[in-house]
């Protein structure tokens, strides 16, 4: 973690959440870790990363509640522990989600999560009993935060979301296309998030020394890569996002205006997730499911948009993201809308 990473203060809430009855204690635990409390107030503030994962350890210790009180039974401190040295053993990462998911499962109540393969995508379904609704939205992100988080880890490399689905509305955030995928939909019937199901084949690379060290920097791995939407990822998703696909700058014209040799950009992509060439893919889904949505361009029009040299192509690569071609999708997307 770096002095530099940030964190939005919706995260600095919701890790207060468990303590809600309780302000007089809440503010002590945000002065330990540095966080001036008026700033909670404003939607817009931010705060270091590593001062919410101060903060994020001390509501743990002071619940004996890794999942912060999102969940009426929450996770004893040393659960997440218990949970990871089993997934270590696992096969593959299709045995391991399932392990996950069931490991939760032993100590949530109110949300629990089950996986399905449809053809050749894997979906996780989320079913949430908790009635208040800010706890909902919370807990859901917070639960797929840490399997999505353990199977990245497992596997040693990004698994890309095609979609995500959430029945709880927008968060103060906003959505996070580096993660959640860039076919995302709030408001919806139920929570869930799809993938393609061959990852659920690679197999788990990590062991027992390599769990010590995740063990011991997991709080800060988890929030500097998913709650640091303002990281050097995120940057370059946006300058990307903001320029036709025939004026990218290439990774050394990145790496220089920023002052950073192409080795450290490459690395500090790394630390959050990513590398270049994942984020040009991000940002060409970004611009297919954008312009399939909202535009009424051709679907020849829409793959030259997207930076794809053939219409053919760009059918054979959204049929992977989606399982369902360009025209299906912008079919079943009006019909919804």
């Amino acid at each position: 973690m770096q002095k530099k990473d940030s964190v939005a203060v919706y995260f600095v809430r919701a890790a207060l959440y468990g303590l809600r009855n309780n302000p007089q204690r809440s503010a002590q635990l945000l002065a330990q870790a540095g966080i001036a409390e008026p700033l909670l107030a404003d939607p817009k503030a931010r705060v270091a990363a590593a001062q919410l994962a101060k903060l994020w350890l001390a509501v743990a210790g002071e619940l004996d509640d890794e999942f912060l009180g999102h969940d009426s039974h929450g996770m004893p401190q040393g659960s997440f522990a218990l949970i990871c040295r089993g997934l270590i053993q696992a096969d593959n990462l299709g045995q391991a989600l399932r392990q996950c998911l069931s490991g939760l499962g032993l100590f949530l109540r109110d949300i629990r999560g089950s996986l399905s393969v449809r053809g050749d995508r894997a979906v996780i379904n989320l079913h949430n009993r908790q009635p208040d609704p800010q706890a909902r939205s919370v807990a859901e992100e917070i639960y797929l935060t840490v399997v999505l988080g353990l199977l990245c880890w497992l596997a040693g490399r990004r698994i890309p979301i095609d979609r995500s689905q959430f029945a709880h509305p927008r968060p103060e955030h906003g959505d996070d296309h580096l993660f959640w995928g860039p076919n995302l939909t709030f408001e919806a019937a139920h929570s869930e998030i799809e993938f393609a199901a061959s990852y659920l084949d690679l197999p788990v690379v990590q062991d027992l020394a390599t769990l010590k060290t995740f063990l011991r920097s997991s709080p800060q791995w988890l929030i500097v890569r998913f709650s640091n939407r303002q990281g050097l990822s995120a940057q370059v998703y946006k300058e990307l996002r903001n320029c036709s696909y025939e004026h990218w700058p290439t990774l050394a014209d990145m790496a220089e205006e920023r002052a950073l040799s192409i080795a450290s950009f490459r690395r500090q992509l790394q630390r959050e997730g990513f590398s270049f060439q994942e984020l040009k893919d991000e940002v060409r889904r970004a611009i297919a499911f954008e312009c399939l949505r909202n535009s009424d361009l051709s679907i020849t029009a829409i793959a030259e948009k997207a930076g794809f040299c053939e219409a053919s192509a760009f059918h054979r690569a959204f049929k992977q993201w989606t399982g369902e071609s360009p025209g299906q999708y912008r079919m079943k997307w009006h019909s919804n809308a």
